[in-house]
């Protein structure tokens, strides 16, 4: 029985947890066990960024890790959503795990949220991409083989002819100048389907493009009220 300790996976689905993940594994000091993901149960889709939940599911099977789901109202506040956070949690504590890891990679006050939540309750947060090169970082995601697909867009920051594209080299050169190349300020997210973390690709198609907008988080930008973002939907093959 492994000695190393029992740790589960922040999952996003997309390139920086893998990446994450892929370094996690390749140090070895950790048993990753579980793959966590919160999913908006009204939709059957990722909440982030839309990714259905069967290419979710098909893409931990190809990982080789269980998937766990945190099951989310269409419209989730804080108090809904740290109470189910908190629901898995402590399911993960009563079946011993003690670790947890994330993807990010800069963002200071998400970083210091993560751990003041769980460092009460004994559980240990791990960064491997903290404070990583982001061009750095993306050039290696590029050619280790990760493959990874655009799937939402900050309507702000990006067109919508992003939407769909394969993160590669001619997907970087086009990256306008004010664009994190890891998409770390949530210019864009993304659906990694192969790589050297999978057994195989996961296959899909690209699907419906369409355009949301959600009220801005930050109640005092009077002069953006509204956020809009740009979803490509993928469709299980």
């Amino acid at each position: 029985m492994s000695n190393k300790p029992k740790t589960y996976f922040n999952w996003s689905s997309g390139k920086d947890a893998s990446m994450a993940l892929y370094h996690t594994q390749k140090e070895g000091k950790l048993a990753v066990g579980r793959l966590i993901t919160s999913i908006n149960s009204h939709h059957n889709r990722v909440s982030m960024h839309g990714l259905r939940r069967e290419l979710l599911e098909r893409q931990a099977k190809e990982i080789g890790i269980p998937l766990d789901l945190i099951e989310l109202p269409e419209m989730p506040d804080m108090e809904v959503y740290n109470a189910k956070m908190s629901e898995m949690v402590n399911k993960l504590l009563a079946d011993g795990y003690t670790d947890c890891v994330f993807g990010d990679i800069f963002l200071e006050d998400l970083r210091t949220y993560r751990e003041e939540k769980l460092a009460p309750l004994g559980i240990s947060s791990h960064f491997p991409l903290w404070k990583r090169n982001t061009t750095e970082l993306i050039k290696e995601f590029v050619a280790l083989g990760f493959r990874a697909t655009i799937i939402c867009i900050q309507a702000s920051k990006l067109d919508k002819s992003f939407l769909g594209k394969e993160i590669d080299a001619d997907f970087l050169r086009s990256l306008p100048a004010d664009v994190d190349p890891c998409g770390e300020n949530g210019e864009f997210h993304t659906f990694c389907f192969d790589g050297p973390i999978f057994q195989n690709p996961v296959p899909f198609s690209i699907g419906e493009k369409v355009y949301r907008e959600y009220k801005n988080p930050d109640g005092e930008d009077v002069e953006n009220p509204d956020m809009g973002f740009w979803f490509c939907d993928l469709i299980p093959k």
